[in-house]
């Protein structure tokens, strides 16, 4: 059974830094596609980052620059580093996967950025 399992979230100020982390089991994960998603209050879930099965990358436009994703395929975990967070990066954030057609999302960790 695929699991994920985000954690790292909490309060910062404006300006500060976050990591959040991925680990995933029942699957490796070397080969797979890895994304990290957010969904603010009453808005629609969004893409933040992909980390491909190559190790490529696609970052949205509002955290080019500020964030950065990694794999530990040692430790089948995704990392997310997130930096200059911004009031409007508040959000749940999730981790995601697809394997075997099925898509598998974690339960998501609160990231809150405020003064």
């Amino acid at each position: 059974q695929v699991q994920l399992v985000e954690s790292g979230g909490g309060l910062v100020q404006p300006g500060g830094s976050l990591k959040l982390s991925c680990a995933a089991s029942g699957v490796d994960i070397r080969f797979l596609d890895m994304g990290w998603y957010r969904q603010a209050p009453g808005k629609q879930r969004e893409l933040v980052v992909v980390i491909k099965g190559d190790s490529a990358t696609n970052y949205a436009d509002s955290v080019k620059g500020r964030f950065i994703i990694s794999r530990d395929n040692a430790k089948n975990t995704v990392y997310l580093q997130m930096n200059t967070l911004k009031p409007e990066d508040t959000a749940v954030y999730y981790c995601n996967t697809r394997f075997a057609n099925l898509a598998y999302w974690g339960q998501g960790t609160q990231v809150t950025v405020s003064s």
